[in-house]
């Protein structure tokens, strides 16, 4: 239990509330195509939800992380993507997001996984050890928007290509 709330895998049970959490989230974000909850259920049903975790006050979801599988350019294995991440705005700045991405990534670091990427605030995800590299690449992204954590030691090279379910607006 953190500060009042728990963080435990997606059930079935938890899809209508993990859209309205993720919709609420990013309605007023300026860097949003607003289309994140339909991210999270294209990534569902193509059963690329490797992580899925919601972050909740008794039953009621304040929070989702969502980890899929990205490839990368140079064949390396094992990585994953960060994204989307959603707090209810009345749980936002209370350290739910951050319980949330330290808790998805140790569960990734159980599972084996080699890193994460991510495409987000660099001064936000610098905290959890993520860093911008010229190694990889995210086309159309600022370079420095878009950070890489490895697990191992070793640095993928290349472009970086996400589930085509981020191409979802609907």
């Amino acid at each position: 239990m953190n500060q009042g709330f728990s963080i435990r895998c997606e059930s079935p049970s938890d899809t209508e509330a993990i859209a309205e959490v993720t919709t609420a989230a990013f309605l007023t974000a300026p860097h949003s195509s607003h289309a994140e909850q339909f991210i999270v259920a294209k990534l569902r049903q193509a059963r690329a939800l490797s992580l899925s975790l919601v972050a909740q006050i008794e039953s009621q979801v304040i929070g989702h992380i969502a980890f899929s599988p990205v490839i990368i350019a140079d064949g390396s294995t094992g990585w994953y993507g960060l994204g989307p991440l959603s707090v209810a705005p009345l749980f936002q700045r209370r350290g739910v997001g951050q319980a949330l991405v330290q808790t998805g990534l140790k569960r990734l670091r159980e599972r084996g996984a080699r890193g994460c990427v991510v495409l987000g605030s660099p001064e936000y995800y610098r905290r959890f050890g993520f860093a911008s590299t010229s190694h990889l690449i995210f086309p159309g992204a600022p370079p420095m928007c878009f950070m890489s954590l490895s697990f191992t030691g070793f640095d993928p090279r290349g472009e970086v290509v996400y589930h085509e379910a981020f191409n979802a607006f609907a």
